[in-house]
């Protein structure tokens, strides 16, 4: 994998542009961008207030669904052909939230491949605060299925 400035998720198929965590036409979403920095998956997120779950820390769904939509970008950045990047969904999401996560500070989400196959890989992930691992997450992410595609394809 070699580093690139152009986010993974900017190379999803326009008709594959609506996630909530990551679509570039979503505008309710977290519009997530992450970018290969050599094995791994590198993403930057600054909560906002509305992110809180208790004063002075970020609600958890957001935080499982930041490393939830890395995974898949995670998983497709070994795929990309002709700046094109494959589509992967969720198959499965683990989430360990091992510290309270502060609200304020920008967020950087790592992710990682440890296991490929044609159709799904898994991913590690951790999202760091100030340098603290404050969540550590796995997910298995697999090619959209067939019945998620437009006709276009």
């Amino acid at each position: 994998m070699s580093s690139r400035t152009t986010a993974i998720q900017d190379l999803y198929p326009e008709d594959f542009a609506h996630c909530f965590g990551c679509g570039s036409k979503n505008g309710f979403g977290h519009r997530l961008k992450s970018y290969i920095d050599g094995e791994n998956v590198i993403a930057h997120f600054t909560p906002s207030p509305q992110h809180m779950a208790v004063p002075g820390f970020v609600y958890g769904g957001l935080l499982a669904s930041l490393v939830d939509c890395h995974a898949m970008a995670t998983a497709a950045s070994s795929g990309i052909v002709d700046d094109v990047a494959p589509r992967f969904v969720t198959a499965v999401l683990h989430v360990e939230y091992l510290k309270p996560t502060p609200l304020g500070p920008e967020l950087e989400i790592r992710g990682h491949v440890t296991e490929r196959s044609a159709r799904k890989a898994k991913v590690d992930m951790t999202v760091i605060v100030g340098g603290v691992v404050t969540v550590r997450a796995n997910a298995v992410a697999v090619r959209i299925p067939e019945a998620m595609k437009s006709d276009k394809d």
